[in-house]
């Protein structure tokens, strides 16, 4: 297993100055991440979900280990573009923007808005800045009515009516980034609405499967694409609700947690290669998804934190063993000896499928991230804290 220690120096030596160094744009703000394996710039293109979660992340480390000059001016460039380029006329963002933050793409969904969200509450928390946690509110009211008022991000066709687990498992997450931020009555009603949703209607305890898709209703939806599971988001929204639970001092929350890293390991876990499978069918048949047997870099990152969480929370062993087994795994296939940061993209045996470090939905958020993690839950790093009177509580 990785200890605290050494997940700290990989982020701070390692993967920090690797996006800094390369991918921060100096000449018109934000951070690149289309990235070869060396750090070369691919594409000049940014994604608003990396501009908005590395700004969230240099917030982080800036507030819980040191305020160090580097990290600032990274800061200030990536969250400055984001807040300058991001918005449409409309107040939703786009998703994909030029290098000069010139509008690309845009799209139905509101996780731009929820990373932004996420940014502002932890720069506001940083920076004791009042306006900004007000704007994170904001954005996040905004992201909840897209994701549940009916109308907002309705289809052209609506004759099989769904709902993804994405929604109330990115709510619950902003919520907490909130909590350990800037506070706010409102985010913690979204956090037992968010927790509640995913228990009722996302968990199926007879299938054993925590659902991606499901009708309104909570109900399986008997079709090939709502038949697909996730494993690495379940298991993120396992961490998610297990830290919930800790918060709350709700033993039910905690092993609703501890049932969606179960049932997700059980079915996600490659018991011929080892790692965790893109996608996987609810009743063992061929997943939609053509490129179910990848091995992506962000499901081993939340494993390995919900591995962690639930070890500490049960003294489980077997919560060791897996953990020690994902991360090995990860480090053998993932990490690469020559060059900072992990790859993406493996084939199922584990070698590389592309070499790239970074691309629009790949940057400077779930490996660090977890390293964080790892290092705040050894105790190298000091747990976030509110910081009071920026929203009335």
């Amino acid at each position: 297993m990785m200890t605290g220690e050494d997940a700290f120096a990989r982020l701070v030596d390692e993967v920090l100055p690797f996006w800094i160094d390369r991918g921060v744009d100096a000449t018109h703000g934000g951070v690149m991440t289309c990235l070869d394996r060396d750090g070369s710039v691919l594409d000049h293109d940014k994604g608003v979900w990396q501009q908005f979660r590395f700004a969230w992340l240099l917030a982080r480390v800036s507030r819980t280990i040191e305020p160090r000059p580097a990290w600032r001016t990274a800061l200030e460039t990536v969250f400055e573009f984001g807040r300058r380029h991001a918005t449409d006329d409309d107040g939703r963002m786009f998703f994909h923007l030029d290098r000069r933050g010139r509008p690309i793409r845009k799209r139905r969904y509101a996780y731009s808005e929820c990373f932004a969200a996420m940014a502002m509450a932890e720069v506001a928390a940083l920076d004791r800045d009042a306006g900004l946690a007000r704007e994170a509110e904001t954005m996040f009211r905004l992201a909840r009515r897209v994701m549940t008022e009916p109308g907002m991000m309705d289809a052209k066709t609506m004759n099989r009516p769904a709902k993804s687990f994405g929604h109330p498992m990115i709510s619950l997450g902003v919520s907490q980034v909130f909590r350990d931020s800037i506070g706010g009555a409102f985010a913690d009603a979204v956090a037992v609405e968010a927790a509640a949703e995913i228990r009722a209607d996302f968990l199926q305890p007879g299938l054993q499967a925590v659902m991606e898709i499901v009708a309104p209703d909570g109900s399986v939806i008997d079709h090939l694409d709502s038949r697909q599971l996730n494993p690495g988001h379940a298991m993120e929204g396992a961490w998610f609700m297990m830290d919930e639970g800790r918060r709350r001092d709700d033993a039910g929350m905690v092993d609703a947690g501890l049932d969606m890293l179960d049932w997700s390991w059980d079915r996600g876990w490659d018991r011929k290669h080892g790692g965790i499978l893109a996608f996987v069918d609810l009743a063992g048949g061929p997943p939609a998804a053509i490129e179910h047997e990848m091995k992506y870099w962000w499901p081993h990152c939340e494993t390995i934190i919900a591995c962690r969480m639930a070890h500490r929370a049960t003294g489980d062993a077997r919560y060791r063993d897996r953990e020690a087994a994902v991360t090995t795994w990860a480090l053998e296939h993932f990490d690469d000896p020559d060059h900072p940061e992990w790859f993406g993209y493996l084939r199922r045996d584990g070698s590389i499928s592309s070499r790239v470090k970074g691309n629009l939905w790949k940057g400077p958020f779930h490996l660090p991230r977890m390293l964080l993690a790892l290092a705040t839950s050894d105790g190298v790093v000091e747990r976030p804290s509110v910081v009071r009177g920026l929203l009335d509580e």
